[in-house]
């Protein structure tokens, strides 16, 4: 093998769990392993980003990943980690979002490579929906005890809880994502499954599933990553905007950018070892160069340049960078008109913003109009002139006096100006 897989992921903190033998049989050969994908949504968050990355150091170190769509478990759910059951997906949906998954995983694997250890996409629909229940019943059901199943921890807190319980539907989930990992050691040879550490009483059933299904000889392994946390206690991949998204419609690549470079210091230590693929001495170079200098924030601008580029690209990335530069460092007029609508309505969010009609810059807007009477921005026609008296007011970051007047000139993307006040006071006027 290329390096040793299991001491890689140990040093990045990505090991939670591990069955005895694991380390052994990923040294030993060519080991071909999967991780399952639940189609909840159309597309994948940065949680799901984990479980990615660990697929990238399966076939870096030379062995065979297998992503494996859940097109029938997500017709059931997955109750790991829930407290209520989740409703159930129509047909049409899961297609939908089964195709979005697959698009998504396609960027960072390459199933259509030639490699003897070329990664490999399934969906559990094409070998569950022939299944009838009477054969899965005897077949599958009979192997593995309902005491067994009860001790997991999933069915334990859920059944134990004052809530509504668990349906029988969710109950079988163990037992179909267990079938899922015999079906692959049958037609794949996967010999291990990895997941996160929510999904360890599942795997340990598919484990056992291959055993008492083939014979107490078979090989079957099991791994899981912790589940990703921030220091502060806030749950890791969520903003005030909802999750971080892997698709550029659904987060701007600035707000993904953004995310990452405002990691805190101790997350930003943790996350640059788990989301990169940076080797160990360059890592800690970076986290001892970061200790020299904490305010200039080496390790959270090398995290959000590594994974906005692993995600979207480099030419994503430029575009972000560019756009973070131009509303917090030196840029020019000319920077604000590269910027396309989006990156640069996603630039300014949350900052004050006003419409007003093209016909009052046909004709030439005074500044303090701009700044008071049309906008609000500043309270009063008085404070607008103290501004510009004190030089401080910038139209599309270039400085203005109190005689300049705003124009069609001024319109970014035909549509925008930027107004400034001192360094940290931004508006945005909106041209309809």
């Amino acid at each position: 093998m290329n390096s040793n897989l299991v001491e890689e992921l140990r040093w990045r903190g990505m090991i939670h769990d591990i069955m005895p033998g694991t380390e052994e049989q990923l040294n030993k050969e060519m080991t071909t392993a999967y991780i399952g994908f639940d189609p909840t949504s159309d597309s994948l968050h940065i949680g799901s980003l984990v479980p990615i990355i660990l697929l990238m150091h399966l076939y870096k170190s030379g062995h065979k990943p297998i992503a494996l769509v859940g097109g029938a478990t997500g017709m059931i759910g997955d109750p790991s980690g829930k407290s209520d059951e989740r409703n159930l997906l129509t047909e049409d949906i899961l297609n939908h979002n089964v195709a979005g998954i697959k698009r998504v995983l396609s960027r960072f694997l390459d199933f259509n490579s030639n490699t003897d250890n070329a990664p490999i996409l399934v969906n559990n629909y094409d070998w569950m929906k022939d299944f009838s229940f009477i054969d899965f019943a005897r077949d599958v059901g009979k192997r593995i005890t309902v005491n067994y199943m009860m001790a997991k921890d999933s069915v334990k807190k859920r059944v134990s809880s004052e809530g509504a319980g668990m349906s029988f539907t969710e109950f079988t989930y163990q037992l179909i994502q267990g079938y899922d990992f015999y079906h692959l050691h049958k037609t794949h040879n996967c010999l291990l499954q990895m997941g996160g550490s929510d999904q360890w009483g599942n795997i340990t059933t598919g484990t056992e599933l291959v055993r008492r299904m083939n014979d107490e000889a078979s090989k079957a392994y099991a791994m899981t990553c912790p589940l990703i946390t921030k220091a502060d206690g806030s749950k890791f991949g969520k903003t005030a905007g909802g999750n971080v998204w892997l698709d550029a419609d659904k987060t701007s690549v600035y707000r993904f950018y953004q995310f990452w470079l405002n990691a805190s210091d101790v997350d930003a230590e943790k996350y640059i070892k788990i989301f990169t693929f940076l080797d160990k001495e360059t890592v800690e170079g970076l986290i001892a160069e970061h200790a020299e200098a904490p305010h200039a924030r080496v390790l959270q601008k090398r995290l959000a340049q590594e994974v906005t580029t692993l995600v979207h690209g480099e030419e994503a990335l430029e575009n972000a960078i560019k756009a973070t530069q131009i509303l917090f460092g030196k840029s020019t007029a000319e920077d604000f008109k590269q910027l396309d609508e989006q990156t640069l309505l996603d630039v300014f969010e949350g900052v004050p913003q006003a419409e007003i009609d093209r016909a009052d810059i046909e004709e030439g807007l005074d500044m303090i109009a701009a700044l008071s009477a049309k906008t609000n921005f500043l309270n009063s026609n008085g404070d607008a002139r103290r501004a510009l008296k004190e030089n401080s007011v910038a139209v599309n970051k270039t400085k203005v006096k109190e005689d300049y007047k705003i124009t069609t000139d001024d319109l970014i993307n035909d549509k925008f100006i930027t107004i400034q006040r001192g360094r940290k006071k931004n508006f945005l006027l909106i041209v309809k």
